[in-house]
């Protein structure tokens, strides 16, 4: 079996991505995709925020894949909700990312401009005009995802969120799952804290194999996608590598039972339920 036969299938989405937040110097961003793609990955994730949206572009172009190959998100910035602006920005996305269309669109924040029925309506608009194939949210709450749900016919397909074993999203995670919502995990190495967690530590020394990958594995065993950041071959090639790891019950048991919510990203304009 190959690594690429690995790779889980969450309804059309690679079920392990490359993150690229801030990964902003543009050659580096560039190489970085380039080799996760050559790798095996085919799912990249950015944002308008990233200022990296070229480099990514770049990237998914000098890598000998064909870009329909390829799961490619990007998200739209708080200033940009508006609905016109969210046309008009999705646009000059489009055309940094030198592609006709992206995979997932995700309304970055529930903040700023954001206003559900006319920010929505314009994804909408989008996925009609094939610039975009499925609507996302990001860092949304149970409530602002039933309401993202009553205002649009289409299916809001996943929700982008910070989760690792130090923010183990348990309610909100039962609760995309009865709503039919994948949940995408950002920072899920915790910006790298994972790596000073006995427990994880423990089940690395006996597996032989990276804190990094045993994160994964347990969001992987969590029906939960994660997108980890990573700009060298060897922590790109180290992450792809979770995907050969399979805890058993117990590990995933042991990891469980870490008692932290360790956030580790809260701007001002963050939901107030947290």
């Amino acid at each position: 079996m190959t690594q690429q036969a690995l790779v889980p299938d969450r309804t059309g989405m690679p079920g392990l991505g490359l993150g690229t937040w801030q990964n902003e110097a543009p050659d580096t961003c560039a190489e970085s995709v380039r080799t996760a793609l050559e790798a095996g990955y085919r799912h990249v994730d950015t944002a308008q925020i990233y200022g990296n949206e070229a480099a990514v572009g770049r990237g998914i172009a000098a890598a000998d894949i064909d870009r329909e190959d390829v799961f490619l998100a990007t998200k739209v910035w708080i200033d940009s909700l508006a609905h016109d602006d969210v046309l008009e920005s999705t646009e000059e996305s489009l055309e940094k990312l030198g592609t006709e269309y992206v995979d997932l669109l995700y309304v970055h924040w529930p903040a700023g401009e954001y206003e559900p029925e006319a920010t929505l309506s314009a994804f909408e608009q989008l996925r009609e005009s094939g610039a975009i194939d499925r609507i996302g949210v990001s860092n949304f709450e149970p409530s602002h995802v039933e309401t993202a749900q009553s205002v649009v016919d289409a299916p809001i397909f996943a929700n982008q969120v910070e989760m690792h074993p130090l923010l183990p999203q348990r309610e909100l995670r039962a609760f995309c799952a009865d709503a039919g919502v994948e949940l995408v995990a950002y920072s899920p190495l915790a910006r790298g804290d994972v790596f000073d967690v006995d427990v994880l530590s423990d089940i690395a020394d006996d597996r032989g194999v990276s804190e990094a990958q045993v994160s994964l594995a347990w969001l992987r065993a969590k029906d939960v996608t994660p997108i980890p950041k990573a700009t060298g071959a060897d922590h790109i090639r180290d992450n792809w590598a979770s995907l050969e790891l399979e805890l058993t019950d117990e590990e995933v048991g042991r990891i469980d039972g870490i008692d932290a919510e360790r956030r580790q990203v809260d701007p001002d304009f963050a939901p107030a339920a947290w």
